[in-house]
């Protein structure tokens, strides 16, 4: 009888994670964390660490959301030495901070975006992002929609050249959740804790999904921001809001291809609609995240005749991501999408590799940000950007 042999080779210990925040971000990556493993083939996990300023809350979201313990102090846990990752959740004026007490830690960084509130918080955390990527120190910006699989597959099909040269892109990224004006004061709606209104809450998605997709640098800007509701009801009476309620925007990109943005959180009867329309010379591509699962396409190089949008569901194994989820023909959900992201981003700290969206495209987006807001505020002026890609680059090798 043959005694069976055994690979003297031990796993990996897992990868130790901290979120720090536990609101809506919070519960999105920690359903994300809790499920990764059970679905793709990535390193070994453990939630170990929610962090948040409220010891009560915080310790029962723990409870619900799978992590062993919380802490009330993001400075204690990042100074841990059981920890490997830090998740940051928290509200954009915290970003800068953390993120760059965590890279210089040596703990790999994910970060929600917009990437800061700041352009000069932006540089600084690119600037300690590269400093620590040469330590072998991770570190990415959460633009989850790039994790949407019709959205993968649009750009597959765009870098194909199944639309032939786009000429211009429309991206609408429309809500409702501030419609009624007596809806409450909250921290998103103050300048210096939220930074942006609607333009860096969610422009930032649609601005990055326009880079995402066609592969392009913004050489110029024109832009647009007002507030609709002034005032909120605050805890002592009206409050004034000093963010906008809305933002519009021309781009150029490097090829010469024209992308308009609008973006607002007043468009009464939006939910959560992002609309993308990429129209090239041969064919054209729409999405809307309202049918997350679908992508329509025109192919204009087939005769006239047959011409027509057609509906692509994508749930198909063939299709980004979705080879492990459901049997074809079930749909999944915007949840997802931070499962896919924290499956590239484990990914990526295995291999070495660095994950993309990296810091240095977060700070190509809060450029673009920084001048639509210029451009605002000079009443309509065109803004010329240089190729930040480049300037960003140039910092981390410096």
């Amino acid at each position: 009888m043959t005694t069976p042999t055994h690979s003297s080779r031990q796993p990996a210990a897992p990868l130790r994670v901290a979120a720090i925040g536990y609101a809506f971000m919070g519960k999105a990556h920690s359903n994300a964390w809790r499920n990764v493993a059970s679905f793709f083939d990535v390193p070994a996990v453990e939630q170990a660490v929610l962090v948040g300023r409220d010891p009560v809350q915080v310790a029962e979201a723990a409870a619900k959301y799978g992590w062993a313990e919380s802490a009330t102090d993001w400075r204690d846990v990042i100074d841990r030495e059981d920890i490997d990752i830090i998740d940051i959740c928290a509200p954009g004026w915290m970003h800068a901070e953390i993120a760059i007490a965590a890279l210089e830690a040596g703990k790999h960084v994910l970060v929600e975006k917009p990437l800061a509130n700041t352009l000069a918080e932006a540089e600084a955390m690119t600037a300690a992002a590269a400093k620590a990527r040469k330590r072998g120190v991770q570190s990415m910006i959460g633009f989850n929609y790039r994790r949407v699989p019709a959205l993968t597959l649009a750009k597959e099909l765009i870098a194909e050249g199944r639309l032939g040269t786009v000429r211009h892109v429309r991206a609408a990224y429309l809500q409702d959740w501030l419609s009624d004006a007596r809806s409450p004061m909250t921290w998103r709606l103050r300048k210096e804790t939220a930074g942006s209104g609607a333009l860096g809450d969610i422009a930032s998605h649609a601005i990055d999904q326009v880079l995402f997709l066609l592969g392009e640098d913004v050489t110029e800007v024109t832009g647009r921001l007002h507030t609709f509701v002034d005032h909120r009801p605050g805890a002592d009476g009206p409050e004034q809001v000093t963010v906008d309620d809305a933002a519009w925007a021309t781009l150029t990109l490097t090829s010469g291809a024209i992308a308009s943005v609008e973006v607002s959180r007043v468009a009464t009867g939006q939910k959560n609609s992002l609309k993308l329309e990429i129209y090239g010379d041969k064919g054209t591509i729409l999405f809307d995240l309202e049918a997350l699962n679908e992508l329509g396409f025109l192919d204009a190089t087939v005769p006239v005749r047959e011409q027509g949008f057609r509906r692509i569901l994508v749930n198909e194994p063939e299709h980004p991501y979705l080879e492990a989820w459901w049997p074809q023909g079930h749909i999944i959900g915007w949840e997802h999408t931070f499962t896919h992201q924290i499956r590239d981003f484990l990914r990526a700290i295995s291999e070495g590799s660095e994950p993309s969206p990296s810091f240095e495209e977060g700070l190509n987006v809060q450029h673009i940000l920084a001048a639509i807001e210029e451009s605002a505020a000079a009443k309509s002026s065109l803004i010329q950007l240089s190729n930040t890609n480049e300037s960003a680059h140039a910092t981390e090798g410096a």
